[in-house]
């Protein structure tokens, strides 16, 4: 059984893989050919004097898919909590609570057809780079091909992600306004990926400048509350969410204008939302906006099974609303494969997993 690191894993795996991955991945999912059960956060009354309002977490999820040959477990055993910047915002935070100053996140591969464990991979890479390449399948199939502006929300980890991921399925795009509330997070985000990109990467202080007069919001924050109004959306522009409330925080990206305005919203779980009451996403629902039957999964949209944008006018949402199991089953499999090809991570002897007898 092979033990792949972050460091591992970013030598093999590019944000081309995941989108590939990834897209066979839903479109299996919505045929039958791959499963998922919602994820799951617990959170555990031990708290630990050194962060006052942080608590124990654990979280899973789980699932797999027939081209990826393997089901994968995710779990992270997190210390969590909220923060409040400097700026007044508030915030989700995992704290470095394990030995070192580090974090506890692990993606176990099972194979489908010897049941065995085939590798224990971490997970904080995968993360980024398969909520990132999510949101682009979104923006490849909803937003207007022609779009030369985004605005993005968040200077961070996921930021990065969303970036990449947007100008490889929107190679027009010029320009890119960064809203994030700490200026010096936003500056240095868009000088350093101007450098890398080649592109306008502007950071803007007003929420509205990356909003108005763009084609593509995209939200990748860790924000408790709506990143803007949902009133200063031009017709025709295509927003992305990667935060609903999860059953126990009510952490939200949009708004319910955003929502009310949206002509076409896509989500990648609609089981996910009724097992986490997301009511952002319901909201439209319940006040006879939409019907449910109207809101409909990304794997429906790439098989053609789901209308995607019908007018350039249109306003379309991309809730990006959960982490499945499946996306880890099949961005970790195609990293162990090329991981193996190169000779990378540590080996230990698979019967240390194996027994005997049968509980």
């Amino acid at each position: 059984m092979r033990i792949l690191s972050n460091d591992d894993i970013q030598k093999v795996l590019t944000a081309e893989e995941c989108l590939d991955t990834l897209s066979t991945a839903y479109r299996e999912l919505s045929r039958g050919q791959g499963a998922n059960r919602p994820r799951n956060h617990t959170y555990f009354p031990v708290k630990d004097d050194r962060w006052p309002g942080f608590g124990f977490r654990f979280k899973s999820q789980e699932g797999g898919n027939v081209s990826s040959g393997v089901w994968a477990l995710r779990i992270t055993s997190d210390m969590a909590g909220v923060e409040t910047l400097p700026s007044g915002v508030q915030r989700r935070r995992l704290i470095p609570a394990a030995p070192g100053k580090r974090y506890v996140g692990l993606v176990t591969l099972y194979s489908l057809t010897t049941l065995e464990p085939l590798a224990i991979l971490h997970d904080s890479f995968v993360q980024k780079m398969r909520v990132g390449a999510t949101s682009a399948l979104g923006i490849r199939e909803l937003s207007r091909e022609d779009a030369t502006v985004a605005g993005m929300f968040g200077s961070g980890w996921q930021a990065e992600a969303h970036l990449e991921t947007l100008l490889l399925v929107r190679p027009g795009i010029e320009e890119v306004r960064v809203y994030s509330p700490t200026p010096e997070n936003r500056e240095r985000f868009a000088a350093t990926w101007s450098e890398r990109t080649g592109r306008r990467i502007v950071p803007v202080s007003d929420r509205r400048d990356a909003v108005s007069g763009c084609q593509i919001v995209t939200c990748a924050t860790a924000a408790m509350d709506p990143c803007f109004d949902g009133a200063w959306l031009d017709p025709g522009t295509h927003v992305t969410a990667i935060t609903s409330p999860d059953g126990t925080a009510t952490r939200r990206e949009l708004d319910d204008t955003t929502f009310d305005r949206a002509d076409r919203i896509t989500v990648l779980s609609r089981e996910q939302v009724h097992h986490d009451k997301q009511f952002d996403i319901l909201g439209p629902v319940e006040r006879g906006r939409l019907a449910w039957d109207d809101i409909r999964e990304l794997g429906e949209l790439l098989l053609g099974d789901a209308p995607g944008r019908t007018s350039p006018d249109d306003i379309t949402v991309f809730a990006n609303n959960t982490g499945m199991g499946v996306q880890f089953a099949a961005v970790c499999a195609r990293a162990l494969e090329l991981a193996e090809r190169e000779g990378l991570g540590n080996e230990v002897p698979t019967d240390w997993f194996l027994e005997e007898t049968s509980p």
